[in-house]
């Protein structure tokens, strides 16, 4: 395993996270490339997004499913604006990479929101902090560890 990856994975042993990271010999960076490599349906595919809201990072983990309507997420949680972060605040709020965030592991907490749909699948694959990895949870799982809010993140 690499680094970011070893890092990961101890940082979901604290958090008391039984799923094993999993490798790829190849990037996974959308929710399509993901599923095709773990046989799964897209919607079971977490995507770790990092927005800006009241001008402090913004995690909205969301469904491969769902585009992320940014209006209708501000409104939910009583923010102003929600924008999508560029990759260099990304990697700053992180610590990891465009299209390899995981939902923990981060140098500060950042508040998070979690895709209320992410609760129809049994199991649920989110990043591990690279963009060769990944590790199966549950949306119980991903409230639970990132102390994050469940939330319709589409229309």
């Amino acid at each position: 395993m690499g680094n970011a990856t070893d890092t990961f994975t101890a940082r979901l042993r604290e958090l008391g996270v039984p799923g094993e990271v999993v490798e790829f010999t190849t990037e996974v960076p959308t929710a399509a490339a993901a599923a095709e490599q773990l046989g799964c349906p897209v919607g079971a595919i977490a995507n770790s997004l990092v927005f800006t809201a009241d001008g402090a990072p913004l995690l909205i983990i969301a469904s491969g499913a769902h585009r992320v309507d940014t209006r209708a997420v501000a409104r939910r949680l009583g923010t102003g604006k929600i924008r999508r972060a560029d990759p260099e605040l990304v990697l700053t709020a992180t610590g990891q990479p465009v299209g390899g965030v995981g939902p923990v592991g981060h140098p500060h907490p950042i508040r998070t929101a979690v895709d209320r749909s992410l609760a129809g699948f049994e199991v649920v694959w989110a990043g591990a902090g690279s963009k060769h990895a990944m590790f199966p949870t549950s949306f119980a799982e991903l409230v639970r560890m990132t102390g994050g809010e469940a939330v319709d993140v589409a229309g």
